[in-house]
């Protein structure tokens, strides 16, 4: 089925082919022609599934639509269409799909990527003269409004991409004083991988008889699932390292993106590959947009072999061929576990996920292979069989860490006072 028939222009349908789309993914074909006219969508789609396609195509078409007389004598640009996402990195990959689909509409439009962690001063310069598509973390938004550099009452089309993640991140109190700038008459697009009690909540109150679209996750077998081999490896917690510097040696891995549970552990594990003369950098929340920037740039560009990243790049990072992708620490939930591999296996190319499973994880990582329907083989490296003895588990600790398992601020509340009284109970009672 090509791009045209789902009611896009000419222009557009030509920018998705010259762009290496060949056809339509699922979510592509179902959300394209229900935005064009004028719906609301509640999609359920995973990473790769090109859910960003399936917003910006519309959009660009809406944009193309609108006659220039809402310009008159070329004055200021009015945002038409607001997409919101919970990062940096998905925003400026959001914003680099739009600009690349767009760049050969007449009138070409003007789409402006703001985020925090860097100077406000050069987004204001950038919003002078208005702007036509607007894509931007929830509090950077916010402060440009404040500083009166944007307006959104014109605002037709929102999109709220990764909706689960921004309400993950806590930003719901600002994206409901988003929320309230908005014009009440729009069309509203809700795109989530996981639809969570709040998040129903949400969907709920925003759309109006929304066209809902789920796509079957990638761990379901379909065509995500099968362009990514998945591996899991038994090692010792001290010898991952070394491990890893094995496979990626001894299995000729030209480029991977390492998975680690904290900031310092990228550092760590990065410099000891370093050290072992395998070009690796760390990648985490702690850099300077512009040192995370030039990461991904250089990481793109074949210029570092391995980055050790946190779960900043679990989503919102699309890296063409990337050929291997390693769960150094697990993912603390199984939702998580499909964002990381689905760093791999995109576009059609094949892809390899493997997870290091350390005995004290061998449960947490049984957890996640009954909550994505796997069964995979617990391989063994000669020289690396494990060693090391799982630590019998705690009264009270949940189920390794998956989240909705661990005890909740409630429960812990109930415990703490449960003991409290106990305590108080058994005093009186000597």
């Amino acid at each position: 089925m090509p791009f045209a028939s789902l009611g896009l222009s000419p222009a557009l349908a030509r920018a998705a082919t010259e762009l290496g789309f060949t056809a339509p993914t699922p979510i592509q074909t179902e959300a394209i022609p229900a935005v064009l006219r004028g719906a609301d969508v509640w999609a359920s789609a995973q990473t790769g599934s090109g859910k960003t396609a399936a917003f910006a195509l519309p959009a660009l078409q809406r944009h193309q639509d609108l006659s220039l007389s809402q310009r008159p004598g070329g004055g200021a640009r009015r945002v038409h269409t607001l997409v919101i996402v919970p990062t940096r990195e998905l925003a400026a990959q959001v914003g680099e799909v739009l600009r690349s689909l767009g760049q050969h509409l007449a009138p070409t439009p003007k789409v402006a990527v703001v985020f925090g962690g860097v100077s406000i001063n050069p987004q204001m310069m950038a919003l002078r003269g208005g702007a036509d598509i607007i894509v931007a973390t929830p509090g950077r938004l916010l402060d440009l409004v404040q500083h009166n550099a944007l307006k959104l009452a014109s605002v037709q089309l929102l999109v709220l991409d990764e909706a689960d993640r921004l309400l993950d991140l806590g930003f719901a109190d600002e994206l409901n004083r988003v929320l309230a700038l908005l014009p009440a008459q729009r069309q509203t697009l809700f795109f989530s991988a996981t639809f969570p009690d709040s998040v129903e909540a949400l969907a709920t109150s925003l759309l109006r008889e929304p066209v809902r679209i789920e796509v079957a996750p990638i761990e379901a077998g379909e065509s995500g699932a099968a362009t990514i081999l998945q591996r899991a490896i038994a090692v010792d917690d001290k010898r991952r390292t070394q491990l890893l510097l094995k496979l990626i040696k001894d299995e000729g891995w030209q480029r991977v993106l390492v998975f680690v549970a904290t900031k310092y552990t990228a550092e760590h594990v990065a410099e000891k590959l370093y050290r072992a003369k395998v070009f690796a950098t760390p990648f985490h929340g702690d850099l300077s947009q512009g040192a995370r920037t030039q990461v991904l740039d250089e990481f793109k560009a074949d210029r570092w072999q391995v980055v050790v990243t946190t779960d900043l790049a679990a989503r919102g990072i699309d890296i063409a061929q990337l050929p291997v992708v390693v769960n150094y620490d697990l993912p603390r939930s199984a939702v998580d576990y499909i964002h990381r591999i689905g760093r791999t296996g995109r576009a059609g190319e094949s892809g390899l996920a493997v997870s290091l499973v350390t005995p004290a994880s061998e449960a947490h990582w049984h957890l996640i292979e009954k909550r994505q329907g796997l069964s995979l083989p617990l391989e063994h490296i000669a020289g690396f069989e494990p060693l090391e003895v799982a630590p019998a588990p705690q009264p009270g600790s949940g189920a390794g860490g998956v989240k909705g398992v661990r005890p909740s601020k409630k429960d812990k509340l109930r415990a703490s006072a449960a003991a409290a009284a106990k305590l108080a109970e058994d005093g009186a009672s000597n």
